[in-house]
């Protein structure tokens, strides 16, 4: 039993020389003794270290937690799922008496053998749902194997929870919620008998406490709960604060030296547009970057308030001047349900998420209601060489920042590309068609518009991608 214990260990490279420190296992042999059943009435046996979780038909969600709660650790298991359950791995949850009566609720990191596939994102359970949903990364959902074991990876040092499968970086969050709980061992509820005596298997569960040093930071989307801040991987992949909430360096009145003297204003950590009555950039007006960007990922956190229109503009060029908002790419901020525009346009074109007037956002999006906060990101990447005059500036340009992605709450919502003929298309046909050149600028000014209507804003994070 020792020698397969090594090569586990070993095949992993995960031996207590490699790191400088010792794992714990936290079973060993069919000592569940540290252990609790928590929640429904699925079974839990031990044999040889091994775990076996089996399914009981109409019971909640059933958790074998550890007695005693893990603050800072790295965590390593192996997992086998009968592919018609799913399950998870909890780390950092509770258990009280006067939170929905005593029902576990924490971080889970997905076990998921279904289609979806995003075994390795972080869930919070009877708590705040997704929080690193695998549309934030493609890349792990062909990670894990549905019919066979397979190797979690989880480091949990201070807010940043990161997870790996079979070696695949996979989620990166950052949040502070809860700083230590214990690890459970989840088996999923089943609604019916045909999925009943089905079962999920852990082996070699092994803790790292003492001096846990992070892994190398990867390049995989950071999803940061926490405001106005940046994480370590974040400050690695080129990310800098664009609104520290504290502050409005880095930003201007859109046509002008200075920041609006009204209309904008901080307060407890968010930059807010005032209402004024719904009239477009007639009170503080629009706001851009002092700098400009070409190829870049922009993002942001937002909360509207009810009926409330406003926008995120990219590629913002001060020429024009108009004497309404200033001319730009738009991503469309609305209260779908409550504006008379979300039913403008063509075929949904002015909905949140969309590119104004020019391509909808995706019927699927995942939309928080006015009063809470959503989460912005836009990606601009690629260049080709453009030949048509671009305004009075240029005749000739290396069109950079070809390919743009909307994302919504961690879903992609759209995706087009810039100076194709299919979008000179819709230009066209839109309200933009009256700009020469709209949309084929080399690099501009980000813009936070002023639309009338309160808005808030937090967490304004941009890099330059090469």
């Amino acid at each position: 039993m020792l020698r397969a214990i090594l090569l586990t260990l070993l095949t992993f490279g995960l031996t207590a020389t490699s790191f400088g420190q010792e794992w714990k296992f936290l079973v060993e042999g069919d000592d569940l003794s540290e252990w609790e059943r928590l929640g429904g009435e699925a079974t839990y046996t031990a044999s040889n270290g091994e775990v076996i979780g089996t399914t009981v038909a109409n019971t909640p969600n059933t958790f074998l937690a550890t007695k005693r709660p893990y603050g800072d650790f790295a965590l390593n298991l192996e997992v086998r799922v009968d592919p018609a359950i799913n399950s998870g791995i909890q780390i950092r949850s509770e258990s009280k008496p006067d939170y929905l009566n005593g029902r576990v609720h924490g971080y889970q990191v997905e076990i998921d053998p279904s289609a979806r596939a995003w075994s390795g994102g972080i869930y919070d359970e009877a708590r705040r749902g997704w929080l690193y949903p695998l549309s934030a990364n493609e890349d792990c959902r062909v990670a894990f194997n549905p019919n066979g074991w397979n190797h979690y990876y989880i480091e949990a040092i201070g807010p940043s929870i990161r997870t790996w499968v079979n070696d695949v970086a996979c989620a990166a969050l950052y949040d502070d919620m809860t700083a230590s709980g214990f690890i459970a061992l989840q088996v999923h509820s089943v609604p019916g008998e045909d999925l009943a005596n089905r079962n999920v298997r852990w082996r070699n569960i092994r803790v790292w406490e003492e001096n846990v040093t992070p892994r190398e930071w990867t390049s995989q989307y950071v999803i940061n709960l926490v405001p106005n801040s940046l994480s370590q991987q974040e400050i690695a992949q080129g990310f800098s604060l664009l609104f520290d909430g504290k502050t409005i360096q880095g930003w201007r009145g859109a046509g002008k030296e200075s920041f609006p003297e009204k209309g904008w204003r901080v307060e407890d950590g968010v930059l807010m547009v005032e209402s004024s009555g719904g009239a477009e950039a007639a009170y503080g007006g629009d706001i851009v970057t002092v700098d400009e960007y070409s190829t870049f990922e922009f993002s942001l956190d937002f909360k509207l308030t009810e009926g409330a229109n406003s926008g995120i503009k990219y590629f913002i060029t001060e020429s024009y001047g108009s004497d309404a908002s200033a001319i730009g790419l738009e991503y469309q901020l609305l209260d779908d349900d409550r504006h008379p525009d979300a039913t403008q346009g063509a075929a949904g074109n002015r909905t949140l998420g969309s590119l104004y007037d020019l391509i909808p956002a995706d019927n699927g999006k995942t939309v928080r209601e006015p009063g809470q906060w959503n989460r912005v990101r836009i990606v601009v990447t690629g260049k080709r060489l453009d030949e048509r005059v671009l305004g009075s500036r240029m005749e000739q340009s290396e069109f950079s920042g070809a390919h743009v992605e909307h994302w919504l709450n961690d879903r992609k919502v759209l995706e087009y590309e810039r100076g194709t003929p299919v979008f000179d298309a819709l230009v066209a046909r839109s309200k933009y068609v009256v700009w020469e050149g709209f949309g084929h600028w080399p690099q501009g000014h980000i813009l936070l518009q002023d639309h009338g209507d309160e808005v808030h804003f937090r967490s304004i994070k941009v890099r330059r991608i090469d």
